[in-house]
């Protein structure tokens, strides 16, 4: 990416969490500070981009399961992150060329690439918002949403490696009860959250201290508060569970490890 065609919101000075991810990927949009973080990272938890690439993994198995198995035609996918491959509506429209997806970022790094997120089958559609999870009435108010989705029907809601990156002291767990409050039954949450649960104690600990250095919030939970994002849903089969082991029976054998990811993935159903 040539930082002389990037929006001045932009800073390549800093290391940005969508641009280390997509480091992570193997990706190209990203700049030497979000580089050297991610290099930072991998010292204290050295499978990070094993992780990385299991989290887009779980994306892909969830959509599937939403799209074949569930039937849903509708995905809100907030926390959305730069465009790679497989995402959510090229998954969902694979399956049903119908489905329409509306993602939601507040990062002007995604917002440069919101094009590659446009491209749909005819059949269906998709959208992207400038917006924030931490306001929920900006997404389920804006003109694009309401045009894109009908809220009448059942949605699938994609909270996908973005809650960890929401500290309590910003209400996470109120935001995602208005943004569910919303929509009808016979919807779905899906979740991937990072976890200390299946680190060590040393591990954890390298990795707060990187984390902070980073100058990024982000809060680890436990399983009983990635459970409370899921309160009064109906769990889906396997349930919370570490994230290379929800609905992987036909991924590559053998399976990486709860440890190698250090996070939960989840998907519900709004009863």
């Amino acid at each position: 990416m040539r930082e002389d065609r990037l929006s001045p919101e932009i800073d390549t000075t800093i290391a940005h969490p969508a641009r280390r991810y997509d480091y992570w990927l193997g990706g190209k949009d990203n700049f030497l500070p979000d580089r050297e973080s991610g290099d930072a990272i991998a010292a204290a938890f050295p499978t990070i981009r094993i992780a990385a690439l299991e989290n887009r993994r779980f994306l892909g198995r969830v959509v599937q399961f939403l799209a074949e198995e569930a039937g849903i035609r509708q995905f809100l996918d907030i926390g959305t992150g730069i465009p790679t491959v497989n995402n959510t509506h090229e998954v969902a429209q694979a399956i049903a060329p119908e489905s329409r997806v509306v993602y939601v970022d507040n990062d002007p790094i995604v917002l440069a690439h919101a094009r590659a997120l446009l491209t749909s089958d005819h059949r269906g559609a998709t959208a992207y918002l400038d917006a924030d999870l931490r306001n929920p009435e900006k997404i389920l108010s804006h003109p694009d949403l309401q045009r894109t989705l009908d809220l009448s029907r059942p949605v699938a809601l994609m909270l996908i490696a973005i809650l960890h990156f929401v500290p309590d002291a910003d209400d996470p767990y109120g935001a995602v009860s208005r943004l569910l409050a919303a929509l009808p039954s016979g919807s779905y949450l899906a979740i991937s959250h990072v976890t200390r649960d299946f680190m060590s104690p040393g591990t954890a600990a390298s990795v707060d201290d990187v984390i902070a250095a980073t100058r990024v919030t982000f809060q680890m939970r436990n399983r009983a508060e990635v459970a409370r994002f899921l309160g009064g849903l109906e769990l889906i089969s396997p349930g919370i569970a570490a994230l290379p082991a929800w609905r992987a029976e036909n991924e590559p054998q053998p399976r990486p490890s709860a440890a190698d990811t250090a996070a939960y993935g989840a998907v519900a159903r709004v009863p």
